[in-house]
């Protein structure tokens, strides 16, 4: 699965486009990598530019872009009303899909590091990439500004984190950070007050509102022995909001900012802001998401509202989606799709021909041509897949048994489950054919001199390990399917106990079928130790694989009455 990261620039430049084209251009070079949206401001006289693909790829794009941006962008003639102390003023990194933060924070200050060594500018790491806690807020390290930037580099307590303690007039400094992901969403209420729908913002928002003396409307705001106004906090961390009216749709919104979807998740928001517009005598009609947003924010959404219901969870990915736009009104406004909001489809390669995009009947007859791939390996991912689909079926079904009510929970861990296993099977039956490919690319490579031979050989070894590691990942997640058989065969929905016994053998051939392409594409390998091990574990999966086989039917077969 990729890996996908976000990236934001922030460039010191709003009005001229030719000049904003420059730097947008050099992000387009760097293949992978997906421009999304380019949002200039002439007021604040900068632009926000987001990209997202793999973190390498990523980075590289940011690098050249910052390169870019210190070559075109004159710090010392620029003004705007927004806070700035560069010419690439902030770069941000935000984890997207199977990426931690911590790995996320790794990759910022690769990227720091190479803008301080490469370019000479001063990097300053901002909040989870920050090496100081005083650095974490981004404030503290954008605080004098660009005007300021001689005497902040002077002093010994802010010297940059990366690249030289000296100040450039032409390019000034950058902020260089790891953040969560930030979703724009607004809440669509069945008003048209602007006032009323504000009374909820303030609500939820973390900020609060003013406190105020007596009358919480008309009294006089209060202040602490410093001066500084005393708020009452909303119910939401990580959540910015305000109320406004939509001559577009005639409706007011809560317009809100989540800084945080780790700590207050959109559907939380969504919960949240259904209750207080209830307490104050109006409806939510539905929401609006603005720009893109992660897969995760759907999935978790589809998964707190089946979990409400006390339904499964371990659903179709397209099945949660669905119920997330439903129960957050997604689709109130306008269409909603979701290969044009979800971050992960957006960057799909939709060019690519993939195996599991074909109908049974295409794939059979893909399989049955004279074409070398698909083989056994995706044929045995396939089947994997198919067996452990089959278990999760059944415990599908026994969630919502009748008379089982009390179990739904337990089923439905079952379920999410064999659901991951399903889905990484089926991501395993086109790598195992990309496997082939990169053997058959590696085999035409030129072979003209020793260099080349020599180079064709590397590759040629470096394509056969990949194409014996495949086939025994799905040894591994086909094996790891038949808990979830056994349990389903002995505690599951009766009815469908044949169901769980088919699966068993459909996952043990799936064992059985990957382990004939391990050894067949291990005979090629002359890393003979690699061999040698791969070899020993597969032989002790397959046999646990049989023997699991063998004692799930029997429970099988005890239970089916003729």
């Amino acid at each position: 699965m990729k890996q996908i990261i976000e990236c934001v620039p922030n460039f010191s430049e709003g009005r001229d486009m030719a000049v904003i084209q420059q730097i947008t251009d050099q992000i387009k070079t760097v293949e992978g990598v997906q421009l999304l949206d380019v949002d200039p401001g002439a007021a604040t006289n900068r632009t926000v530019v987001t990209i997202a693909g793999e973190p390498e790829q990523v980075i590289e794009a940011a690098f050249r872009a910052v390169k870019k941006a210190m070559e075109v962008i004159d710090m010392s003639k620029h003004s705007g009303a927004h806070p700035r102390f560069g010419a690439t003023d902030v770069c941000p990194l935000v984890p997207i899909a199977n990426i931690s933060m911590e790995e996320t924070v790794k990759f910022a200050h690769k990227l720091a590091e190479r803008i301080g060594t490469e370019l000479g500018i001063p990097v300053y790491c901002y909040e989870d990439a920050a090496k100081n806690p005083v650095r974490r807020n981004l404030a503290n390290c954008r605080s004098g500004e660009y005007e300021g930037l001689p005497n902040k580099l002077s002093d010994s307590a802010w010297k940059p984190d990366f690249g030289p303690a000296e100040f450039l007039p032409k390019t000034g400094a950058i902020a260089v950070g790891a953040r969560d992901f930030l979703v724009a969403y607004n809440i669509n209420l069945n008003t048209t007050s602007t006032r009323r729908a504000n009374a909820v913002a303030f609500d939820i928002r973390e900020k609060g509102r003013p406190m105020r003396e007596g009358n919480q409307v008309t009294g006089k705001i209060m202040k602490d022995e410093k001066g500084n106004q005393i708020n009452i906090p909303g119910s939401l961390k990580a959540c910015k909001a305000i109320g406004w009216f939509i001559e577009e749709y005639g409706i007011a919104q809560v317009s809100i900012n989540l800084t945080n979807i780790s700590i207050t998740p959109v559907h939380v928001a969504f919960e949240e802001s259904c209750k207080k517009a209830h307490d104050r005598g109006m409806r939510v009609s539905g929401s609006e998401l603005v720009g893109l947003a992660p897969l995760k924010v759907f999935t978790d959404a589809g998964k707190h509202f089946l979990k409400k219901q006390n339904r499964s969870v371990g659903v179709s990915e397209a099945e949660l989606i669905k119920i997330a736009v439903k129960s957050l009104g997604l689709d109130d406004l306008k269409p909603f799709n979701p290969e044009e909001k979800i971050i992960e489809y957006v960057l799909r390669d939709k060019s690519a021909k993939k195996l599991m995009d074909m109908s049974c009947t295409g794939f059979a007859d893909e399989t049955a041509s004279e074409s070398p791939a698909p083989g056994g390996g995706s044929i045995s991912a396939y089947m994997g897949a198919l067996g452990i689909s089959l278990g999760t079926m059944v415990a599908n079904l026994s969630s919502h048994k009748a008379g089982w009510d009390d179990r739904w929970e337990e089923f439905s861990d079952w379920a999410e489950k064999g659901q991951k296993l399903k889905d990484e099977l089926i991501h395993l039956v086109d790598e195992d054919t990309n496997a082939f490919n990169k053997i058959m690319d590696a085999f035409g490579l030129p072979k003209a001199n020793d260099a080349e031979k020599a180079a064709r050989t590397a590759a040629i070894q470096e394509a056969t390990k990949y194409a014996i590691e495949i086939p025994f990942k799905v040894m591994e997640k086909s094996f790891a399917a038949m808990e979830i058989l056994k349990a389903m065969a002995e505690t599951g929905n009766p009815n469908s106990v044949s169901d769980a016994g088919v699966g068993a053998l459909a996952v043990r051939s799936a064992v059985m079928g990957a382990f004939l392409n391990v050894k067949i594409n291990a005979s090629g390998l002359n890393d003979k130790d690699f061999v040698n091990s791969v070899l020993n574990k597969g032989a002790e999966i397959e046999r646990k694989a049989c023997e699991a086989e063998t004692e799930i039917l029997a429970i099988v077969n005890s239970k089916i009455s003729i």
